[in-house]
């Protein structure tokens, strides 16, 4: 049997990226121990490794496609091909920001006031970069943790990743610049999109995993209703597209169905139920498939 050689992220990413997994049909069975889990997909061959690693090992072809950060692209140089975009992180489907922060009480507030500064990070390369283009020399050093609790001791400033921003003013740091918004891509080998078989598996779940994230937030509304009342309820839905109609076996009722977002729905179906809408059903969508 043909398998594809797919990179899971292990840590910050893991758990989210599951659950999306799940959310496209693929259940992946992993334990805390194993860089090796199992799927009901006979045709994957999948491993866990950091996000940091996950791009050069796409590019080697030690994966034929896996899952990382636009940053973790870029900090590597890794020459992979990108097959999505998935907005999705640890906490939830905003993107991920590389910032540049010193601590509240500094005198720092322009990336040009850190020349010739101590800077620490994870990301050196991008912040390298972001140092050249603001035409700032300073001097960039691998942190091996605990960033955030360097800044204002151990170094002048840092260079770190937040979502929410909240550990960044629990320790009492300020934001000077934002160097880098990122977001979870699905990348490829090249020489593994020459494939036909692997081209098209990794289509195929690029198609899934997009479904799957479409679908978040959203719900399936099913209900019926005399025709004359047509208007009157569909003025009320704001619908992805038009909704479908289907006929009942009652003479003049009918069925319609439609997509929204979920937050919509405690506002809008007491409405419907004044507008004439009877045995509505509300339903989980796991993908959808524009």
């Amino acid at each position: 049997m043909k398998k594809l050689k797919l990179g899971i992220p292990k840590g910050s990413l893991q758990e989210s990226t599951l659950e999306l997994f799940k959310k496209a049909g693929v259940r992946i069975h992993a334990s805390d121990r194993s860089y090796f889990p199992s799927s009901d997909d006979d045709e994957l061959d999948i491993m866990m490794v950091r996000s940091q690693e996950m791009a050069r090992y796409v590019e080697d072809g030690t994966f034929d496609a896996g899952l990382t950060g636009l940053d973790w692209i870029m900090e590597t140089g890794a020459r992979v091909e990108e097959v999505c975009e998935l907005k999705y992180a640890k906490t939830g489907f905003r993107p991920v920001r590389w910032v540049l922060a010193v601590p509240e009480g500094s005198s720092f507030k322009t990336v040009k006031d850190l020349a010739g500064k101590k800077i620490a990070t994870e990301a050196v390369n991008i912040t390298k970069n972001f140092l050249s283009k603001n035409g700032v020399k300073a001097d960039v050093e691998f942190s091996w943790g605990a960033t955030e609790a360097k800044a204002g001791y151990l170094v002048d400033a840092i260079v770190e990743l937040t979502e929410t921003g909240s550990s960044l003013r629990a320790n009492k740091l300020r934001i000077v610049a934002e160097i880098l918004s990122s977001t979870t891509r699905f990348i490829a080998n090249a020489k593994a999109l020459k494939d036909p078989w692997k081209s098209e598996k990794i289509e195929n779940l690029s198609i899934l995993l997009q479904g799957a994230l479409a679908a978040e937030g959203m719900v399936g509304l099913k209900m019926n209703l005399e025709e004359k009342n047509l208007e009157k309820v569909t003025s009320v839905l704001p619908a992805l597209k038009k909704p479908t109609i289907s006929h009942l076996s009652v003479k003049g009722w009918i069925a319609i169905e439609v997509v929204l977002e979920e937050k919509t729905v405690k506002k809008i179906i007491p409405q419907l139920k004044r507008a004439g809408a009877t045995g509505i059903i509300e339903y989980p969508l796991n993908k959808v498939i524009p």
